[in-house]
């Protein structure tokens, strides 16, 4: 009767948002129990709150890993949790924050160097993720599950993906390997899930209403933030949540000394950003059967850059460049519908639909004054709105000491992509306003299915994903022929989990994956006659595809608790933007022409060991956390190195918690970077890339719990005041430059935050 009981209590446990799930340690005598009884499979939330023995039973759970609530042992991939806790005490304020630790995870962020018409170096601020070894749109972002904009690179223009903000996230989930079994065609190399605060996080014992209030500091850029978030419950059927974030930060520091206001400075552009962020929740729960959520978020963030590195050197020529001034806008909106129903029929135990609408703004406007030519500016913008709608189901089918739950579902998102540059005095042969690509339609659906068995010990977790995508490009005010596009793919998973012991189960998975080609890659048209170069459209792309297996061993014996995996991937008809294809620069006969291009095959592998040795006892004691991870990747099509793959990284940590206080120091190892992992042929200035050497930092980092509700958090970064560089940050720049300090990491900086909750 009682592996019934837990059963029961797994599958049946009450509606709650995502969110609202808050980790605790499994009781480890009852694992055994749990497995057996079907604890593997995410269930709908519904019934009446288990006891709270059997609240404690439950792991740490998250949903990016199958869609659904389940506990993160039980799902056979690696998955990176932060939670609001991590997120706290290691006062985390940004996406580059949050990845400082993690093994095979990285953020870029260069400095802002960048001129009027040339070089797109630090423009995008932090640019997006690397998830072992692949980067930009090939990493899916969501938030609560949507999709959030894509990153729009093209010549001296450059917008990231920095369009969150952390003091509204409650959790972030990193799925590393391919999502899209799962998400679909952007989740080539894993995911990352924002998941925003939720109005029963700050109404727990019976409260009507709470909240929070924040204030901190970073010293690596001086930034001042401000934050409260107040929840309250009217009624047992409603609930709401309101949470708003202010910020101005400055520019990012380096250990640069050279202030010279021209190419040859080290120390950082004068650069002022301010941020500003709401989110507001509205939760209905009429019944016991069904919950219907409602989300409101808006984000935006603002660049203002004295960009003194642009300007020329004493004697000025008439073009000499003497003033160079730059802005950036990001503006994110979103609302979104969750519902979800019990149906209890024979085809579902429970029914879940989402519509969400979504438009981002990107704006750069640069502003060039020269000497005694005409001033010159550039205007150019990159906007998606995105219509977004989910169905998906859940049945439980139990046969004798079988567990099967079935999941399946309906995805379409439609997204109307647009860009446009305009300006004063365009480059000699162009003509403003113009346009890179056409404003496009791109729009996919897809049904998947995945079914869960579980025996005894035994997880089996099989799924299948049909997508079919199309591009539908407008001509108007396009200079050249538009060209639509549409295909379909199937993407298989399957993924196994054998729990050997209570304490030690292993797991391997399967996964393919694709990408499918963007407006920009197929249609990105440029021309300039005088210059003798231009860029071409490519109606015949092909989407992306991997093939994809990795294995682990997870250990949970009390005092040592660790994750080991090894991963293999595949990857072919991988797309290169911008590709010479023919032609000879400066030609007006045959000019240079460029193009988005499928290359050959590449293959990354690698592994990754993180865990904790624990010997802390009833709120007492010491622990070591400990992460180490190694990529590595080869183009197979002419076997050099990916310039992607980050060099390896370890992190040991040293920490003490006590009741009311807890200290903890983190050294970080950052591998030197080998010649014979990087491909020289992506410099193309003629020099030679610059190599990071090997650094090792230290983090200090403290928790003051002055009462229940009230909690200081302190810090010191880079203790030592080390001089390093991250490799993401550097490729491209030679190793002759004498202005390699610009790229360097912060120095010693201090942050403190003092939060309340009420």
């Amino acid at each position: 009767m009682a592996a019934t009981s837990t059963r029961s209590s797994r599958f049946e446990r009450p509606f709650s948002s995502s969110s609202s799930s808050r980790p605790v340690r499994a009781r480890r005598a009852l694992l055994p129990w749990l497995i057996a009884s079907g604890f593997g499979a995410a269930a709908p939330a519904w019934a009446q709150q288990p006891p709270p023995q059997q609240v404690a039973a439950l792991g740490e759970i998250v949903v990016s890993g199958s869609r659904s609530e389940q506990e993160k042992d039980a799902l056979p991939v690696s998955v990176e949790v932060l939670n609001r806790e991590t997120i706290e005490s290691k006062q985390i304020n940004d996406i580059r924050d949050a990845v400082r630790d993690l093994p095979n995870v990285s953020v870029k962020r260069s400095p802002a160097r960048f001129g009027l018409a040339q070089g797109n170096t630090g423009r995008d601020n932090n640019a997006g993720f690397n998830i072992r070894g692949l980067d930009g749109n090939r990493v899916l972002l969501l938030t609560d599950g949507i999709r959030t904009p894509r990153s729009y690179v093209f010549s001296a223009n450059a917008f990231g993906r920095d369009y969150f903000d952390i003091g509204l996230i409650e959790r972030i989930e990193i799925l590393k390997g391919p999502a899209s079994a799962l998400y679909g065609s952007d989740g080539l190399a894993g995911l990352v899930n924002f998941i925003t605060r939720d109005p029963s996080s700050f109404l727990r014992d019976g409260k009507s209403f709470g909240g929070s209030a924040s204030l901190g500091y970073s010293g690596d850029d001086n930034g001042r933030r401000a934050g409260v978030t107040l929840a309250g419950k009217p009624s047992d059927t409603l609930q709401w949540l309101l949470s708003a974030n202010l910020g101005r930060s400055h520019e990012l520091e380096n250990r640069g000394s050279y202030n010279a206001p021209n190419a040859d400075r080290t120390t950082p552009n004068p650069q002022r950003d301010r941020s500003g962020a709401l989110l507001a929740k509205v939760i209905l729960t009429p019944n016991a059967d069904q919950r219907h959520g409602f989300t409101f978020e808006h984000i935006e963030k603002t660049s203002r850059y004295d960009l003194l590195s642009g300007l020329a050197k004493p004697p000025y020529a008439s073009t000499s460049v003497v003033g160079l001034n730059a802005r950036t806008d990001l503006q994110r909106d979103r609302f979104t519908y969750d519902g979800r129903l019990r149906l209890n029929s024979v085809v579902a135990d429970s029914l879940q639909a989402t519509v969400s609408y979504q438009k981002s703004k990107s704006r750069e406007y640069i502003f060039e004054d020269r000497f005694s030519a005409a001033d010159r500016s550039r205007d150019v913008t990159y906007d998606e709105s995105t219509w977004q709608f989910g169905l998906q189901a859940d049945k439980l089918v139990r046969a004798g000491d079988w567990a099967q739950k079935i999941t399946y579902g309906f995805d379409y998102a439609r997204t109307n992509v647009e860009n446009l540059q305009t300006g004063l005095v365009p480059p000699a042969g162009e003509s403003y306003p113009l346009k890179r690509f056409p404003d496009t339609r791109e729009t996919s659906s897809a049904f998947y299915v995945q079914d869960e068995f579980i025996h005894d010990r035994w997880s089996i977790t099989p799924g299948i994903r049909f997508d079919r995508f199309s591009l539908d490009a407008k001509q108007a005010g396009f200079n050249a022929q538009a060209v639509s596009l549409s295909g379909s793919a199937v993407s298989p998973k399957l993924g196994v989990l054998f729990r050997a012991t209570p304490q030690w189960s292993v797991y391997g998975n399967y996964a393919s994956g694709f990408k499918a080609p963007n407006a920009f890659q197929v249609n990105n048209f440029f021309e300039n006659t005088i210059s003798g170069y231009r860029t071409i459209p490519n109606p015949n792309l092909k989407p992306e595809k991997s093939q994809n297996v990795e294995l682990g061993v997870r250990g949970r014996t009390g005092v040592l608790n660790f994750d080991v995996a090894a991963f293999s991937g595949n990857y072919k008809d991988l797309i290169e933007n911008d590709r010479q294809v023919g032609g000879v620069f400066g030609s007006r006969v045959n000019p240079a022409t460029f193009q988005s291009v499928n290359i050959g095959r590449a293959r990354i592998s690698g592994f990754e060991v993180k865990g904790e040795l624990d010997f802390t006892d009833n709120g007492h004691g010491f622990s070591v956390p400990f992460a180490w991870g190694q990529t590595r990747g080869r183009d197979r099509s002419n076997n050099r190195p990916l310039n992607s793959i980050d060099p390896r990284k370890l992190n040991l940590g040293l920490a003490y918690k006590a009741p009311a206080w807890s200290v903890r120091l983190d050294a970080v190892h950052h591998a030197a970077k080998k010649r014979s992992d990087v491909d020289a042929a992506e410099i193309t200035t003629g020099g030679v890339q610059f190599l990071t050497p090997s650094a090792t930092t230290l983090d200090l980092s403290a928790q003051w719990r002055i009462n229940r509700d009230l909690r200081l958090n302190a810090s010191i970064t880079n203790l030592t005041n080390k001089r390093y560089w991250m490799w993401s940050d550097v490729r491209g720049l030679t190793s002759t430059a004498l202005i390699r300090d610009a790229y360097t990491q912060p120095g010693r900086s201090f942050n403190v935050s003092l939060v309340a909750d009420f």
